[in-house]
């Protein structure tokens, strides 16, 4: 598998995101090795809340929520994924698969880090591979987050408005990943932000992971990754796992999962879920504290 990583210096005009990176490797699923990288904070023998981002996002993204989490006594693990941040980047959008970065996070976050009592928070990609780790390894999860997500399994049929953003991302002669981030905000992001956005992709070369994850969203019953998934799926809706479903009101791709998951799942009966307002796809960046805050609660219940 041929690789690509980007250069540190790429990150180090970043001043909203302080973090010093981890590294470990992992296997390639193809003779090698991968470095992935990863961020956290707060007191090494808390219990771990797992964040974990989506496309074509970075850890980065959770710049806002770390440190609340972190001053309300938790520790912070945010994996970059393989294709993002400072991970390596395979260069081929054939080496990306779902059961690939399914594996990738499974071998870093329990493997490398050991991970137990886990508190998951996913969005995007964040959930759809956290949630299966979720489901496929229950004891080492304590509480599930779920924020702007879902977990397809190609039975149902994607909104018009992720097509749009699967061709664009597909068929754009450059990926412009800090335009596409502001694009599934509700409020205006700085050119530093977007600057952060875009700091681990110096040029298109970089960008297979960004262009090939929608095409690796199960969109028919016969997708490779539809099996797992439903298998996943029943095992979440009975899992006693406590659940937070926490999306924004402004998501016109996921949004139409958060009444789906309060319904279907068990672990969240019972439960008071927030909607996080006046926020878009990306509600970490819109209302990052916002939302770290409703985490906290949910926690400290």
């Amino acid at each position: 598998m041929q690789t690509l990583r980007t250069p540190d210096e790429r990150f180090t005009a970043i001043s909203e995101f302080p973090y010093t990176p981890n590294y470990c490797d992992v296997s390639d699923d193809d003779g090698g090795t991968l470095r992935m990288a990863w961020v956290e904070d707060g007191p090494a023998d808390a219990d771990p809340v797992l964040m974990l981002h989506g496309e074509p996002s970075w850890s980065f993204l959770y710049r806002k929520m770390m440190p609340p989490l972190t001053a309300a006594g938790h520790r912070v693990v945010c994996p970059d994924l393989v294709g993002f941040g400072r991970s390596d980047k395979p260069t081929r959008i054939e080496d990306h698969s779902y059961a690939r970065h399914v594996e990738w996070v499974r071998a870093l976050v329990f493997d490398h880090l050991d991970l137990q009592r886990v508190t998951l928070v996913g969005q995007d990609w964040g959930g759809l591979i956290g949630l299966r780790l979720a489901a496929e390894h229950p004891d080492r999860f304590s509480k599930i987050v779920v924020a702007n997500t879902g977990l397809p399994t190609g039975d149902i049929p994607m909104p018009e408005i992720w097509w749009q953003f699967r061709k664009a991302m597909q068929s754009a002669p450059t990926v412009d990943v800090g335009r596409f981030v502001q694009g599934g905000c509700r409020r205006p992001m700085s050119d530093d932000t977007r600057a952060g956005y875009d700091a681990p992709f110096p040029d298109d070369t970089f960008c297979a992971g960004p262009r090939a994850m929608p095409g690796l969203v199960p969109t028919s019953p016969d997708d490779p990754a539809a099996s797992a998934n439903r298998s996943a799926w029943a095992a979440l809706c009975a899992s006693p796992t406590p659940m937070l479903v926490a999306f924004s009101d402004g998501d016109p791709i996921t949004g139409g999962m958060a009444p789906i998951f309060q319904r279907e799942m068990a672990g969240a009966k019972g439960i008071q879920h927030p909607v996080v307002h006046n926020a878009g796809h990306f509600l970490q960046e819109d209302a990052g504290e916002e939302l770290a805050g409703y985490i906290v609660d949910f926690l400290g219940g």
